[in-house]
């Protein structure tokens, strides 16, 4: 993308602190940001949010060792586990507050989908708590959803949202005139790099 997501400008904050908004209006109680490129850097700009931090030392490894350092840091009183990607900004309380409503009903695994099409966040039942600590770090998160796919409810959602991430700068710029009505602020911003 030629700029580090996280701290990219996203409405009036960063795209980081738009997904950690839309947790807490949500009411998820404990949030742990997985940490690895520019770990000191995030650690610093989200000094006044409640949240606990845990560091994948290899940022390039599957998602399925940065889900294992994270779920390390919650603690094990917790039920469920919502995967939030930092590249999926503009995703509403509303939503995160309907895919858990579904796991209340006894989905164990939900994943939200827009016209079809898969998205995130993702919720699993912590039921599956030692295997998700286990998993092969070569094969990822894929490898378990495919072995519990009789399990995985596809929540249909409003939001078209959960399904528009940003891997390029082209979906970043995209996203924020379709949320925002007008392109990011380029200036000043301690994402560009």
């Amino acid at each position: 993308m030629g700029a580090f997501k996280p701290l990219l400008p996203f409405g009036d904050g960063t795209v980081i602190k738009s997904c950690l908004k839309y947790l807490r209006g949500a009411g998820v109680s404990e949030i742990a940001v997985v940490l690895g490129h520019r770990a000191d850097e995030l650690r610093g700009h989200l000094k006044d949010f409640e949240v606990t931090f845990a560091v994948n030392p290899d940022p390039e490894s599957e998602m399925s060792v940065s889900v294992a350092r994270g779920l390390e840091q919650i603690s094990p009183a917790a039920k469920a586990l919502l995967i939030a990607l930092v590249d999926h900004p503009a995703v509403d309380s509303g939503t995160i507050r309907a895919i858990a409503d579904e796991w209340v009903r006894g989905s164990k695994l939900v994943q939200p989908e827009h016209n079809g099409r898969g998205g995130h966040p993702v919720l699993i039942d912590l039921s599956f708590r030692d295997e998700l600590l286990h998993l092969d770090p070569e094969k990822g998160m894929r490898t378990f959803f495919e072995a519990h796919r009789v399990e995985v409810r596809r929540l249909t959602v409003e939001s078209p949202f959960v399904a528009r991430d940003m891997d390029t700068w082209e979906d970043y710029v995209r996203l924020h005139q379709d949320v925002f009505g007008r392109p990011p602020q380029r200036w000043n911003s301690p994402g560009f790099s």
